[in-house]
């Protein structure tokens, strides 16, 4: 199943082990490097599923969230949440502004994929 991931996050270093922990699995991943960025790309995406940080500068996390929720087309998408965060009001947030899921960094691999499977699958 081949899978299109849009993946916001102010972090090369992240980005870059996001893209080579889904690309040999047969996902397509396309990065934003933070949320005002994610908002442009994804006006020429479609993807199955979204991943976001939330501490970016310019639109962190939950702004992102939120503006995708704000368009129609991209309502229902998944997002996961994937941070260094793990405060339970932090992830209550998250949820209430439309995230499908929460990840915590570091992450394995394995369980992003799956993740994402359960999500877009």
């Amino acid at each position: 199943m081949s899978l299109n991931i849009l993946a916001v996050d102010d972090s090369r270093t992240m980005r870059d082990m996001i893209r080579l922990a889904l690309e040999p699995a047969g996902f397509t991943v396309t990065t934003a490097d933070d949320g005002v960025h994610g908002v442009e790309v994804l006006s020429g995406i479609a993807p199955d599923a979204i991943i976001t940080d939330i501490n970016m500068p310019r639109m962190d996390g939950f702004g992102f969230i939120d503006a995708v929720r704000g368009q129609h087309k991209h309502r229902a998408t998944p997002i996961l949440v994937l941070t260094t965060e793990a405060a339970p009001e932090l992830k209550a947030r998250a949820r209430s502004a439309g995230a499908t899921g929460w990840i915590v960094k570091p992450f394995d691999p394995a369980k992003l994929i799956k993740a994402l499977q359960m999500v877009a699958g």
